[in-house]
């Protein structure tokens, strides 16, 4: 099983008054996503989010943010405490809402980690990041009133606006090792993924190979992703994409601190 920190919850709302960043989880287990899948890694999760997914998988970091304050000393030294990883994936929440972020990435990059973002790809930040995995939110992520989990719609509109933020993606893709990494909740969402890794390869000077756009079906247990991984398959080999499994749901399913 992953091993978990223990990190004393705050407030919902936290301090922005406070030094450091607010961490709702910090553990150690395996990468479930993307390129390094399988691979022991420290997780390192912020609270606060400038969107609001209706799907979100760390609901307490997003709809109803918690976590505790720490120091970027005391971060890293949790993260040093976990000798079986020299991968650290930083993750949210959005972790680069926070301008404190570039000083852990720069601090962790001093100590030799390499360092995997989970960004939504609104925010471009200037740091020691060795992979950014964008995965950018697609007009099927909206939080309309059937699908918000508050079940007002409230936040629709803002989502809508803020979801794409093309200048911030270009940006992270021409500067860091990249990977786009789409939730697909269906077939229906292939016409905007096309459109969009259309836009970034027109939009950057880096090339955007078939490899590095990642299919991942949407779920969060065990049972959500039965019913999808399959058809999310069959459309990675149909436009050339990689498919990209939720290891640590198949393993852990919905357990907290995987």
């Amino acid at each position: 099983m992953p091993v978990a920190s223990n990190v004393d919850e705050l407030g919902p709302e936290g301090d922005a008054e406070k030094e450091g960043l607010p961490i709702n989880e910090l553990f150690c287990s395996l990468q479930g996503e993307g390129k390094f899948a399988g691979i022991p890694s420290v997780f390192v999760r912020t609270s606060g989010c400038n969107l609001r997914c209706w799907f979100c998988d760390s609901y307490h970091t997003s709809w109803e943010p918690t976590g505790a304050w720490l120091s970027i000393e005391d971060i890293v030294d949790e993260i040093l405490s976990y000798d079986q990883a020299d991968h650290v994936v930083f993750t949210g929440g959005e972790p680069m809402i926070h301008e404190e972020s570039v000083e852990l990435l720069d601090e962790l990059a001093d100590h030799g980690y390499h360092t995997t973002v989970e960004t939504n790809g609104t925010i471009y930040r200037d740091a020691a990041i060795d992979l950014a995995s964008i995965s950018p939110k697609l007009a099927s992520s909206t939080p309309t009133a059937e699908r918000d989990p508050k079940g007002d719609g409230e936040w629709a509109d803002r989502h809508k606006q803020r979801r794409i933020d093309m200048d911030a993606l270009t940006a992270l893709v021409d500067k860091y090792e990249s990977q786009l990494k789409f939730v697909v909740t269906g077939g229906d969402d292939m016409v905007e993924i096309e459109s969009l890794v259309k836009r970034v390869r027109d939009a950057t000077n880096t090339t955007v190979p078939g490899e590095d756009v990642l299919l991942m079906p949407e779920g969060m247990t065990r049972e959500e992703l039965d019913a999808k991984r399959n058809d999310v398959a069959e459309l990675a080999m149909e436009y050339g994409y990689r498919y990209t499994p939720r290891l640590h749901v198949d393993l852990w399913n919905d357990a907290p601190g995987t």
